[in-house]
């Protein structure tokens, strides 16, 4: 297994995507076609490849394979995480089924594209990842207090009830978002444009695997739900004494 750091002179100055598949015929198509959409892409044959390639140069949006055999994606994406590295992951399956996207999902990807998928469509993905990944928030910006919900989007910080809760950059984004409109329910398209950058049309599925995730992450101890669904709209975020019962 090898990865490549060659990069073509007319992306040179393009975001730093690094590619990883174990088919070459992907690697290659990918590789061109970023380039002429003014990315700077890398590529690795492999999981292993992969890991080798962050240690030296971390990207700045990663295309994952899930299905490859020495390491596959799911586990990839594990290690980084764990190991610190926050920059985007876009996954890539073969297999439409929503345990395969879930798996990729909760290894700690930011977001997934079935194969065969369409090019337009992993761009405009990765730009809205990468614009996502750049924004900040405001310096001093204050806690927001949902109940027994605190958000504070300074420190990257949530807790309930005192307790702290540990949350991924995305899941942290979702939940930020849904603390800054409280008792408003937000369909799913904006949730996907307000948290993911979306500006076309996406699978919504991904915000309900999220917001599974959260509700795991605040029901914890066994309070009380606050993230609920409106059927055939989207969620809300509701102080847990305001819900009725």
């Amino acid at each position: 297994m090898h990865a490549s750091s060659h990069r073509t002179g007319a992306s040179s100055d393009g975001p730093d995507v690094l590619v990883v598949d174990d088919d070459a015929g992907i690697l290659r198509s990918l590789q061109r076609a970023l380039t002429l959409e003014g990315f700077s892409p890398r590529t690795a044959d492999g999981g292993l490849a992969a890991l080798n390639a962050v240690r030296r140069q971390p990207p700045d949006v990663m295309i994952l394979d899930i299905g490859m055999p020495d390491v596959d994606g799911a586990a990839v994406a594990r290690r980084l995480r764990a190991d610190g590295h926050d920059f985007p992951i876009c996954v890539l399956s073969a297999r439409d089924e929503v345990t395969d996207r879930v798996a990729g999902l909760e290894a700690g990807a930011d977001d997934y594209v079935v194969k065969p998928f369409a090019l337009e469509e992993l761009v405009a993905r990765l730009h809205a990842l990468l614009r996502r990944a750049g924004a900040t928030s405001a310096p001093g910006q204050q806690a927001m207090v949902v109940g027994d919900l605190v958000v504070d989007p300074a420190r990257r910080l949530v807790t309930r009830a005192g307790r702290e809760i540990e949350l991924t950059r995305r899941e942290f984004d979702l939940l930020e978002v849904l603390a800054a409109h409280p008792s408003i329910v937000l369909s799913r398209a904006q949730l996907l444009e307000m948290v993911w950058g979306y500006d076309f049309a996406a699978d919504g599925n991904v915000v309900d695997v999220f917001v599974g995730y959260l509700r795991r992450k605040t029901e914890a101890e066994g309070e009380p739900r606050m993230i609920h669904t409106k059927r055939g709209i989207g969620f809300v975020l509701r102080p847990a004494e305001a819900i009725d019962s």
